[in-house]
């Protein structure tokens, strides 16, 4: 404490013991969401966007979440799940459009559509293959900003849901092709993986992604001899590096993998194409000569896939016979294990509302976080997305300049 007088008379003349104002943090102003979650009408679709934790979390926050009744039931939820967590329960379909921010899992059908009443914003998967060029003028007439979440990036430069669901179709391959061997699937009777004393069963799985790798992952940890091809060196090495151990790796090569699906007991294709079809790798002749009663799961089926005998099934009917081996050709695998997959879209999404909201709702987020951004492909109406205005012949515009204003 200071006692002398000279001091602080010294302080005083500085103005040091002087009040103050006090300096407050001006805070940025939050957005307080309307976020509707519709029941898909996708064949087979059984995933819904949002589990009710989540729900739960986004209400807390001071957001208002409306689901469409029975959305959740293909991932075992219902409605009071649902409701207890402090979401509106809407029976009308065409209600849920009137919200804000639509998130659902599957593209919207030209019907829903039709439904919005525009300046809103669309979370959703986005099948370029698949995608009407109608359904897209449409969500540009309605001034609609489109948002496709297998796009958007994290923090390190990864795509999250693409990641997620990879993991989620590698490791259910797996465990689906070893149901198809047992005798009661028609199989050969032989358990996937192996036991002292007997020849463990053999995997070959093409391509080394993210679906290759946790197949690959599933099929080592049962015990199975599993040999990985890809076109790709440093892919092949990444996954070696990954595994932390050592399993079979080739370049593709058509004798080496032919002689190597005349061996296996199951094979998994894996691959991926940036764009269009997944190239065929696979010829029928090879199918030919491999085991009878082996398997096929053709992961890659949703972009064309990787066998020539491939042919899209469902999950009320997801295989037939093609020259004796077993194929299992179903595009949307992850809704076999929707509730999982629900919860993984959840918690992937669950953050990124949470920021939406407290920077002040959707523009200002693609604004200020580039791996949200990456997701858009229409902005206000405009298309951003330079794949689909070369595929659709249509104008399209960056949208960073967007971004920074231009017209």
């Amino acid at each position: 404490m200071i006692t002398d007088p000279e001091i602080l008379r010294q302080l005083m003349s500085q103005g040091s013991l002087l009040p103050k104002e006090e300096m407050l943090e001006v805070a940025r102003k939050k957005g307080n969401l309307y976020i509707g979650i519709p029941r898909e009408i996708s064949f087979q679709e059984r995933r819904v966007a949002l589990v009710p934790e989540t729900v739960a979390v986004l209400v807390a926050n001071g957001h208002r979440v409306k689901v469409e009744t029975k959305a959740g039931e293909g991932a075992n939820f219902v409605d009071r799940d649902y409701s207890e967590a402090g979401a509106e329960i809407c029976y009308d379909h065409k209600d849920i459009f009137e919200c804000d921010i639509i998130f659902k899992v599957a593209p919207p059908s030209e019907s829903e559509v039709e439904m919005m009443k525009g300046n809103q914003t669309l979370i959703s998967a986005l099948q370029i293959s698949i995608q009407p060029k109608k359904i897209l003028q449409n969500l540009m007439d309605k001034k609609i900003t489109a948002i496709a979440w297998d796009y958007i990036r994290d923090e390190s430069g990864v795509f999250p849901v693409v990641r997620t669901l990879g993991e989620i179709a590698g490791t259910t391959s797996m465990l689906v092709a070893g149901q198809l061997l047992s005798s009661f699937s028609e199989g050969k009777g032989i358990m996937l993986g192996g036991v002292a004393g007997v020849q463990p069963t053999e995997v070959v799985v093409i391509g080394a992604g993210t679906v290759g790798e946790y197949a690959v992952r599933a099929a080592l940890g049962l015990g199975a001899s599993v040999k990985v091809f890809d076109n790709s060196i440093s892919r092949l090495r990444r996954l070696q590096n990954d595994l932390g151990t050592r399993v079979y790796t080739s370049v593709i090569q058509p004798k080496v993998l032919a002689k190597a699906l005349m061996r296996c007991d199951v094979a998994i294709g894996a691959l991926r194409a940036p764009l269009g079809r997944t190239p065929c790798i696979v010829t029928e002749e090879m199918v030919q000569q491999m085991k009878e009663g082996s398997v096929v799961v053709d992961v890659s089926i949703d972009q064309g896939g990787c066998f020539e005998t491939s042919r899209v099934t469902n999950h009320d009917h997801p295989t037939y016979s093609e020259h004796g081996v077993i194929h299992y050709c179903v595009p949307n695998i992850a809704s076999r294990v929707s509730r999982t997959a629900s919860f993984a879209l959840s918690n992937i999404f669950s953050p990124i509302l949470i920021d939406m909201g407290e920077k002040g709702g959707c523009e200002v987020l693609i604004a200020n976080n580039t791996g949200f951004r990456g997701g858009v492909y229409i902005y206000k109406g405009i298309l951003t997305s330079e794949v689909l205005g070369k595929v659709f012949d249509l104008k399209y515009k960056e949208i960073d300049w967007l971004i920074m204003g231009g017209k």
